[in-house]
């Protein structure tokens, strides 16, 4: 009779410790009794469950960042490429997660890498270098489909590095470079399309009078004599001339 009490107050602690089990907010519990699954996952919070009949087990339900290891690729232009990536998921039914697969981060992995050959084999180099957030939202949607039987969301799909060969590297760099070369000289062309035409109109509007000619003549000597040092010998057009000599006449006839 001593020991009675002893031995039920230990029963009963062994009891209520395997019985209360705390599932943090980022976790749910998954409950089987004698191997069935409870419909309803537990938590978060404190839960209680039958000892040495019920088994849960914890899922959580953060979302999952994942580095999908570089995969060969062969675009559909025949460029052998590395591209790795990186998968966002979470799981939103932790009973179809451990019930309906046997390993979802593994699975989901495979998965990945299987879609990431798949979907970039079917573009071209160009398209994967410039369609990339197009390439992300359809991998995104066809994993999340996938994947949704397992209840996993897939929220994102990003393309991190592609990995191009070192000809077709040095390749991509002499187009660069001839179409950097090729806007230079359409943009000096257009600046000496645009020079000749204010020539034009200035050509022109020194034609309507003679004397802005001379004018302008002048003041091009005078510029010159006051940068340059050395002797400068200009010629003197006899346009020039014929206004001081039509004045000179006038005068000796007076």
């Amino acid at each position: 009779m001593g020991w009675g009490l002893p031995i039920v107050v230990g029963l009963l602690l062994v009891f209520l410790a395997n019985a209360i089990k705390i599932v943090p907010e980022y976790e749910r519990g998954v409950v089987f009794r004698l191997g069935r699954l409870l419909p309803q996952h537990k938590g978060p919070g404190v839960i209680l469950i039958i000892p040495f009949i019920d088994r849960m087990i914890k899922v959580s339900i953060r979302t999952v960042t994942m580095d999908i290891d570089p995969q060969d690729v062969i675009s559909r232009d025949n460029v052998s490429l590395k591209v790795n990536a990186v998968l966002y998921f979470r799981v939103v039914s932790p009973n179809k997660a451990l019930v309906n697969v046997e390993n979802y981060l593994y699975a989901t992995n495979l998965l990945a890498q299987t879609h990431l050959r798949a979907i970039l084999g079917g573009h071209t180099l160009d398209e994967l270098l410039s369609s990339r957030d197009e390439i992300n939202t359809k991998l995104q949607s066809i994993l999340d489909e996938d994947t949704d039987n397992w209840g996993i969301k897939v929220v994102s799909v990003e393309i991190k590095h592609v990995d191009l060969p070192t000809e077709m590297q040095r390749a991509m760099a002499r187009e660069a470079e001839a179409e950097r070369e090729r806007r230079a000289k359409v943009i000096a062309a257009k600046g000496e399309l645009q020079a000749s035409e204010q020539l034009r109109q200035a050509a022109d509007q020194l034609s309507e009078n003679p004397m802005t000619i001379q004018l302008r003549y002048m003041q091009t000597l005078i510029d010159m004599s006051s940068e340059q040092k050395s002797t400068i010998v200009f010629p003197i057009p006899m346009d020039f001339l014929k206004a001081f000599t039509n004045k000179t006449g006038k005068a000796d006839k007076v």
